[in-house]
């Protein structure tokens, strides 16, 4: 049995450079991935090389579940895909640390606390994007999008694509994606970035107890 590294490159190189310190004793080889506006397996081309490096046995080794994503949300919807593609994660610290060859009743729990988590997200945003369009019909300042637009600005931020990714992709600025999106969040009473779900931190081990 082998250990693979992937390393999530970052803005931070001190960030990164901890991971490296982390990996590289312990890895036969140690992939980079720059962060990525997907956190889908098939999208990203540092993890399917790291993925394709694999033997069988070997284990997938990451500092911890949020680097398999941009946060532990998405690094946790990431490893389930990993597990229903019959691969094996190690996690060295974190919330799910440990050597994980098939599910377990702790992954169980955080894997249904970050879906619930991605289905509120949905929810919300769907919800803003009603608000949205219903504030837009009562006035107030001109839309610089129309509803087709601002539908789809908010159906790829869900999908969790970053800001300039869905700037280029429906068209429009980069300005105007981030007042679309920030609009929908404060139209269900959200005043803080998407998503965020550090509260599991606690939960988790609290319920191991």
């Amino acid at each position: 049995m082998a250990l693979v590294g992937l390393v999530r490159v970052s803005t931070s190189k001190q960030e990164t450079a901890r991971q490296h310190d982390d990996l590289d004793p312990i890895c036969v080889k140690v992939f980079e991935e720059k962060i990525s506006g997907t956190f889908k397996v098939a999208d990203r081309p540092g993890l399917q090389a790291a993925l394709a490096y694999l033997r069988p046995g070997d284990l997938l080794t990451v500092q911890e579940a949020d680097r398999l994503g941009r946060n532990l949300l998405e690094g946790l919807l990431v490893l389930n895909d990993l597990f229903q593609q019959g691969i094996s994660v190690k996690i060295l610290s974190g919330i799910a640390a440990g050597e994980h060859t098939e599910r377990n009743l702790i992954l169980d729990m955080a894997l249904a606390l970050a879906e619930d988590r991605r289905r509120d997200i949905a929810r919300k945003t769907r919800n803003g994007l009603e608000a949205a369009a219903r504030r837009g019909k009562k006035g107030g300042r001109p839309r610089v999008v129309d509803a087709d637009k601002r539908r789809a600005i908010l159906a790829r931020h869900a999908e969790g694509q970053s800001l300039r990714e869905i700037s280029r992709g429906v068209g429009v600025s980069l300005s105007v994606v981030h007042a679309e999106v920030q609009a929908a969040e404060l139209a269900v009473g959200q005043d803080r970035p998407m998503p965020d779900v550090s509260k599991y931190d606690e939960l988790l081990p609290a319920a191991t107890r």
